[in-house]
């Protein structure tokens, strides 16, 4: 006993908070210093210019800011109000590390959402913008690792040898063992240095997007950015976090209206991938956290009146910003709460039939919205082009059935089941291989925290829920086949690992149900949620620190000539 109470005075837990804190900023100090080193060393920082002291005072200070968050962090008690500033925090890391213009379509979406922040409620192709938007726009191409790839022979200059290269998937690229690493700073010197060159910026017009609610944060963001005297990138920056405020807050409503499984909510919404897009311009940050926002009410035990209208007013707002393949949703309540627990005013039904009015209501207004006020756009080319035909699309698919079961697994095979691609971002071009490979395991671990009982949903919620995920899954990927993939074609087109996020936490849900029976832990409620802040936050934090390094940092990929 007497070893074990001297054990316990060296316990950094029993420390008064003074040495707790000196003792946490300080180990930050030194990890942000190896950091720094390792930077410097394995991607050869110091020949490309960079001053080694600015570098390890970026990791020091970021280090030591990550410390100081987790020590304020533990000081709330609130699991919803924890979550949530993890999500701000982490989100902003994410709004700062991916690069302007590289979130799949965000050059679309940037321009859309300039437009409304300007007073733009209409659409008009021939209208422009200001210069300095325009030399953003030619500054950062969109898809810039792919827009910067090659690949062909050239001579090894050790070896002298003939060999095939690729710079598929590399941000930094090398042209020739002593050449220039061309890299996304070199985008902001251009946009920086634009007015001191005689280049003229090809003019931006509005894009082919029709949409306004979803881009009104954003919008925000960017007017009071623009009243601050910022110009274009700051603009972006000031609209990506109001979109991650916006993701922020509806995520801490889902949060709080959690009633099971709050570890599997927080898992997903910590994501790399999903605050990459709560934290870019895109309207998947919203879309997104009403998609988790309405699997949250599906776990209260009962439902009532404030419940049912804050489901519909989700469901009606995805259904205006996706429309057609969000009716499903629409059908939840109906399924998945028991009438027992349904404590509304109106019964399941006509709460269905109502909700459902209302999508379709929105669904028509944002369409007829988008048609009647646009103006010289002409004909607008089928997505896809040409050879992609909705009707003959589908008009095969009932044709061939067996064909398009073959088509879903050989797509869902070719691109790892989309849950090993966790950890590709940008347009499909910047792959960060230790994310796609313990994404999974975090998602393993977040099910392993909801195996408490008292997380248990019960047969009927969690079968009908594994019903939808399924359905969901499927509608998704023939949504795509049909609007944007050739007719015929061998594999599903357009695909991408965002769309799942929701169907990952019901996948989450559904392993957790089966856990809690093979396994029977001892595990309490409060210990999984204690858990997972650590877990997901910390993994959130490193997931934003690898895109920083993929995108700025290394490594470099180099072309021998």
């Amino acid at each position: 006993m007497k070893n074990s109470s001297n054990k316990r005075k060296f316990s950094p837990t029993v420390w008064y908070p003074a040495a707790r804190w000196a003792f946490v900023l300080a180990l930050c100090a030194v990890v942000g210093v190896v950091i720094s080193y390792y930077w410097r060393v394995f991607y050869g920082l110091d020949p490309r210019g960079v001053s080694p002291l600015q570098v390890t005072g970026f990791c020091v200070v970021l280090a030591m800011a990550a410390g100081a968050a987790a020590l304020l962090l533990r000081r709330c008690k609130d699991f919803a109000r924890r979550g949530a500033v993890c999500i701000l925090l982490c989100g902003t890391l994410f709004a700062f590390a991916d690069p302007p213009m590289q979130t799949p379509d965000e050059t679309d979406h940037y321009l859309r959402t300039y437009a409304i922040s300007m007073g733009r409620f209409d659409f008009d192709a021939q209208r422009t913008y200001p210069e300095d938007v325009d030399e953003l726009m030619a500054a950062f191409p969109g898809a810039w690792v792919n827009a910067h790839t090659s690949a062909g022979l050239g001579t090894d200059p050790d070896t002298h040898a003939e060999q095939p290269y690729n710079s598929a998937g590399h941000a930094l690229k090398q042209y020739g063992k002593d050449g220039k690493v061309e890299s996304i700073w070199d985008s902001f010197t251009r946009y920086l240095t634009w007015q001191s060159s005689d280049a003229a910026a090809k003019p931006a017009t509005e894009p082919i997007s029709f949409l306004i609610l979803p881009f009104l944060p954003g919008a925000l963001g960017m007017a009071l950015a623009r009243l601050l005297g910022f110009g274009a990138l700051g603009c972006l920056y000031g609209g990506r976090l109001a979109n991650l405020a916006a993701y922020t807050l509806l995520c801490y409503a889902a949060l709080r209206s959690a009633k099971k499984c709050r570890p599997a909510f927080l898992a997903v919404m910590l994501l790399p991938m999903s605050l990459y897009m709560g934290a870019s311009l895109s309207y998947d940050a919203t879309l997104l956290a009403s998609y988790y926002l309405m699997l949250a009410l599906l776990t209260r035990p009962q439902w009532d009146a404030r419940t049912a209208a804050l489901y519909t007013a989700a469901c009606v707002f995805a259904n205006g910003t996706k429309p057609y393949i969000n009716l499903l949703w629409v059908l939840l309540p109906l399924v998945v709460v028991h009438k027992d627990a349904w404590k509304a005013r109106l019964s399941r039904a006509w709460y269905t039939v109502g909700t459902l009015a209302g999508a379709l209501l929105m669904t028509q207004i944002v369409e007829q919205y988008g048609t009647l006020l646009r103006r010289n756009y002409g004909a607008i080319a089928r997505q896809g082009g040409t050879t992609v035909n909705g009707a003959e699309q589908l008009l095969f698919v009932l044709k061939n059935p067996l064909r398009y079961i073959a088509v879903l697994l050989g797509t869902l095979y070719e691109n790892d089941g989309f849950l090993g691609q966790l950890g590709l971002f940008g347009w499909k071009d910047m792959p960060i291989a230790f994310l796609n490979l313990t994404g999974p395991l975090v998602l393993l671990a977040a099910a392993l925290l909801c195996t408490p009982a008292q997380n248990a949903l019960g047969r009927r919620r969690t079968r009908w829920l594994g019903a939808f995920a399924a359905v969901y899954a499927v509608g998704a990927m023939t949504a795509m086949y049909i609007t944007y993939t050739p007719v015929g074609m061998v594999r599903i087109v357009g695909l991408q690992t965002r769309y799942f996020l929701p169907v990952w936490l019901l996948l989450i849900v559904g392993v957790a149900a089966l856990a809690r029976r093979a396994l029977k832990p001892a595990l309490t409620a409060e210990r999984g949620e204690a858990l997972a802040l650590p877990l997901c936050g910390w993994y959130a934090f490193a997931g934003a620190v690898l895109l920083f390094q993929h995108y700025f940092i290394g490594p470099v990929y180099v072309i021998y000539q």
